[in-house]
């Protein structure tokens, strides 16, 4: 393109766009825009310790680490519980110790012969 076009197109007035007709009946107040999630993108986890200003997590409450192990007595990742690098570093240490001491199964065979864990539902 020579000058000269790009000229004579910004010369060119541009058509005003069409303008919608005036609403008859009162529309409800517009909701304020909220970024929308994708497939996988959801509401992003809170650390229950940081919630609750838990500074030592104790290997010898079983019923509260039990929430942290899978069906298979596998330590549950970051990205599943929702815990802070902080305290997953603790609850790992806290879940060897509990399972050292027998407060905790080591694998689901261990699972299935003592019955401690029910099915999570």
């Amino acid at each position: 393109m020579t000058t000269e076009e790009t000229e004579q197109q910004a010369e060119q007035p541009q058509e005003p766009a069409p303008q919608e007709a005036p609403a008859t009946t009162q529309a409800a107040p517009a909701r304020p825009e909220r970024p929308r999630r994708g497939r996988f993108g959801g509401r992003r986890k809170v650390c229950a310790f940081c919630v609750e200003h838990v500074d030592i997590i104790d290997y010898k409450d079983p019923l509260k680490l039990r929430r942290y192990l899978s069906d298979r007595g596998k330590i549950e990742p970051r990205r599943k519980t929702g815990t802070c690098a902080k305290h997953q570093r603790r609850l790992s240490v806290a879940l060897k110790r509990a399972r050292h001491l027998a407060l905790l199964p080591y694998t689901a065979e261990h699972i299935r012969l003592t019955g401690i864990f029910a099915p999570r539902s």
